[in-house]
């Protein structure tokens, strides 16, 4: 085994900690070839590895976003113009350890404070749909050059995304509240280690609390699909990928959570392009974040952002499908 192959299985996908929760259940009396001990398996398992991983990730993620607090988010991206401004604005986003709904207040922040609305919008995009927990966690599961692929379209669908919405020119369309948000934008104190630590530590728990609700269902609803349903459903279900992103619209969830569904659909045949659309359909374009970025935008631009983001997602989906046709010839 290649150095690289032990840390996809081991560290990343955590194949110990499989073994060693397939060992318990079956000291317990548990069948694990039978549907529910496959089931309690998958569920014991990938609960515990995502939590770990999630731990790690948001610990880290949080610690690195310590040195990047709005105020001085606001000014890197001001020394940017043009598509440089949406690539730094979009990279940005990667280091953020948000939701769709909890980006919204930075973009928010950042569009009254006076950064160009393309630049914000870039930002809103990147922060959901791409960041270094996705990167890890797609790693583990679909390897790293999925992973990766999923990252640079991710970027570009952002990138190009703001870009497009700078060019239109519709500043007018944004609510009259964002233009009091720049005093929402103070200047962080200096942080020491012990306080950028005790920050990191607060952002996974806190985080974690928020997400666990998403991580039981999505592990469960993953477990069902992986033990309970046909392959032969899965792979004659027209799971395109256009209804893969209407679908996932109106569900609210993260990385975390749709994860496990997107292992488990995998594993059941559905095609890869499907299943990545679907996650980004559910991070960038949850039916609450919506919600949320109406009371921001105007009914035009919040259609357009919607527009901008089903047809980048459809697009990377049928992408996806011809690169997994390339890699099985």
């Amino acid at each position: 085994m290649s150095v690289w192959q032990f840390i996809q299985t081991q560290v990343l996908g955590m194949q110990w900690l499989s073994d060693l929760v397939g060992t318990g259940l079956s000291a317990l009396g548990l069948d694990l070839s039978s549907r529910l001990g496959g089931s309690v398996h998958f569920f014991i398992y990938d609960v515990c590895k995502i939590t770990i991983l999630l731990f790690t990730l948001i610990f880290l993620v949080s610690y690195i976003q310590s040195y990047f607090p709005p105020e001085r988010s606001r000014k890197i991206l001001g020394r940017f113009h043009g598509l440089g401004a949406n690539c730094v604005s979009a990279l940005l986003g990667t280091v953020t350890p948000f939701c769709s709904c909890s980006s919204i207040p930075l973009f928010i922040g950042f569009t009254g404070a006076g950064l160009p609305l393309g630049v914000t919008f870039s930002f809103l995009i990147s922060s959901p749909m791409v960041d270094l927990g996705s990167l890890v966690l797609l790693t583990s599961i679909f390897g790293v050059k999925i992973a990766l692929v999923y990252v640079v379209f991710g970027l570009v669908v952002a990138v190009a995304g703001g870009a497009l919405i700078e060019r239109l020119h519709m500043e007018q369309y944004v609510e009259d509240l964002v233009k009091t948000a720049p005093a929402a934008l103070g200047e962080a104190a200096s942080l020491t280690r012990r306080d950028r630590l005790n920050y990191a530590k607060e952002q996974a728990l806190s985080t974690f609390r928020k997400v666990l609700p998403y991580l039981l269902i999505g592990v469960g609803v993953g477990a069902l699909i992986h033990n309970w349903l046909p392959q032969t459903w899965v792979e004659t279900i027209p799971l395109g990928v256009v209804l893969a992103t209407v679908v996932g619209v109106p569900m609210y969830a993260d990385i975390f959570g749709t994860i496990p569904v997107a292992e488990a659909l995998l594993s059941k045949g559905a095609q890869l392009g499907a299943i990545l659309s679907f996650m980004m359909a559910v991070t960038t374009l949850s039916l609450p974040s919506l919600i949320l970025l109406r009371k921001a935008v105007k009914p035009r631009l919040l259609g357009l952002f919607i527009a901008i983001c089903t047809v980048g997602i459809i697009l990377v989906g049928y992408l996806f499908n011809l690169i997994q046709i390339l890699l099985l010839a």
